[in-house]
């Protein structure tokens, strides 16, 4: 199944501004979608694909940072390039901090937004492709018995297969099985694989 396109979404409630955007953007091949407030992005379904939003800072209603604000609680972890005409020292610090990908100053020059737009989106499509992993990696080790999520847990732990043996009360033989079954379903390729994935997992796997 191939990826959807990506997308830039614009907010700003100038609609001169947005249909400049709009065509710049489009001249370099983007999809672009256009939205005059905050509220429309929260009132339509998140983008499928690969997506960044340019926003402009001072919106009617809620402001670009309270509208920061709202998608972080969402959990989207949609990239922000945040535009404003004002240059104001403290919201752009305050927006940077906040994890905005990028804080553009009016006038500012096609080809920073276009580089801009380009390294969010490419942000946007590693973290669509990580969670993507993490999700499959999860199905696996659900896919897992009791047993051997215990012994996945201890061989990344170091133990070898007698102490594990002895820890669970079961014969090595067993324990090997439960191996050899723990890396046919994870599919492992190797036990550093093992070891490098329980680890960094840990927690996204609940691995204890």
């Amino acid at each position: 199944m191939s990826e959807a396109l990506p997308t830039v979404i614009v907010i700003d409630d100038d609609p001169d501004v947005r249909r400049a955007l709009q065509n710049l953007l489009r001249s370099v091949g983007l999809q672009v979608d256009t939205l005059e407030s905050a509220q429309q992005f929260f009132d339509r379904k998140p983008p499928s694909g690969p997506c960044c939003l340019v926003v402009d800072i001072r919106l009617p209603g809620k402001s670009g940072l309270d509208f920061q604000e709202e998608l972080r609680k969402t959990k989207l972890g949609l990239p922000i390039i945040f535009i404003t005409g004002h240059g104001d020292v403290r919201m752009s610090v305050r927006a940077m901090k906040a994890g905005a990908h990028e804080f553009l100053a009016k006038p500012f020059h096609d080809q920073d937004l276009l580089d801009a737009v380009q390294s969010a989106l490419e942000r946007d499509r590693a973290r669509r492709e990580h969670e993507k992993a993490i999700r499959s990696l999860r199905r696996r080790y659900e896919s897992l018995t009791a047993h051997e999520r215990e012994v996945m847990a201890l061989v990344a732990g170091g133990a070898p297969n007698k102490k594990i043996a002895a820890q669970l009360g079961l014969s090595e033989i067993t324990v090997k099985a439960h191996r050899g079954r723990v890396m046919r379903k994870m599919r492992f390729q190797s036990l550093a694989d093992l070891v490098r994935i329980a680890d960094k997992l840990h927690a996204k796997l609940t691995i204890t």
